[in-house]
């Protein structure tokens, strides 16, 4: 009779003898788990953890198990980076509309469009199985300021309305709507159909940019529906007609000084953007040259050919 053990040694091995794991000097089993696509990083890594813990009190003695490289971490701290970015660009959206709409009124407004669009679009993103990750957290933030555009029109209408016709706040939104609704929806096609074309991109690239291109897309749809019902009904509740009393407190006069000042300043800007504007206009065919003097020095650049120094191959050494 002829054993195995006579001719062989039998032991649990590994599958494949051709890599071997080492940590810390040590002989190891390595295993790497990849995410499937439209996983979730952080719900798999704490699922992975626990699954872990679990097998451990069944290893044998002398045995443990180290995860040495986690990526989790990493995608935390982005998210959270994000995070900040957009409270920030919140927060410089709403200084940048104080200090050129001079009323906080009207600057809360467009301000509490913000949350109510980003939360609609959190809603989508949901709908569609898309998650938090860093490339929609990256597109919310670009969307802020996009999305007050619409809103930051409807008001600045309704400002001017009430300034020259010295009507009440319901009055001036009306008649704004009734001149901007258009203008609005095409603002939202237009801008929308610049990332709707890299929804459609393929490979792994496209997979990345969809998230991205839905997401800017979804914004803007909402902040036009939002600029058609929620801030003309804010308009209407929210602004005060004009006054021509000059503040009491000396806060109030201090900020309309400063009102003063910048109203002034800004007026002398744009009567120069103005004057450059009409003495532009002024010489069409004159502007017409340049411009066609740009396409063709533009053309002229990308179509030179290769510096020789730079060569278009490299060879590889034997």
């Amino acid at each position: 009779m002829v054993l195995l053990k006579d001719v062989a040694r039998a032991e649990l091995g590994t599958e494949n003898y051709e890599i071997e794991a080492f940590f810390n000097g040590k002989a190891a089993a390595g295993m790497a788990i990849q995410l499937a696509s439209g996983a979730n990083a952080l719900d798999t890594a704490e699922l992975v953890k626990a699954k872990m813990a679990e097998l451990a009190e069944s290893l044998p003695a002398g045995v443990t198990y180290e995860i040495p490289y986690d990526t989790t971490p990493f995608v935390v701290i982005s998210i959270e980076a994000v995070i900040h970015t957009l409270i920030e660009a919140i927060g410089l959206v709403f200084l940048v509309m104080l200090v050129f709409l001079q009323n906080f009124r009207a600057t809360l407004i467009p301000t509490m469009a913000v949350p109510v669009v980003l939360l609609g679009t959190m809603g989508v993103m949901a709908t569609l199985g898309f998650t938090i990750n860093t490339l929609t957290m990256l597109a919310m933030v670009l969307a802020i300021g996009l999305l007050v555009d619409d809103a930051i029109v409807v008001v600045e209408n309704v400002e001017r309305i009430m300034a020259e016709e010295h009507v009440g706040p319901k009055e001036a939104t009306e008649r704004s709507m009734d001149e901007i609704s258009g203008a609005l929806v095409g603002i939202g096609i237009v801008v929308s159909a610049v990332f709707v074309p890299m929804a459609f991109f393929g490979g792994s690239t496209g997979e990345m940019y969809k998230q991205f291109a839905v997401t800017i897309v979804s914004a803007m749809g909402l902040s036009v529906l939002i600029a058609l019902i929620f801030t003309p009904a804010l308009c209407a509740t929210m602004l005060k007609a004009h006054s021509k009393e000059p503040p009491k407190t000396a806060i109030g006069r201090l900020g309309a000084g400063f009102s003063r000042g910048f109203e002034r300043r800004f007026s002398g800007l744009t009567s120069a953007y103005a004057g450059g504007v009409r003495r532009v206009t002024a010489g069409p065919m004159r502007m017409l040259i340049v411009f066609a003097l740009i396409l063709v020095g533009m053309v002229a650049l990308t179509s030179a050919p290769r510096h020789p120094s730079f060569p278009t191959r490299i060879r590889a050494r034997s």
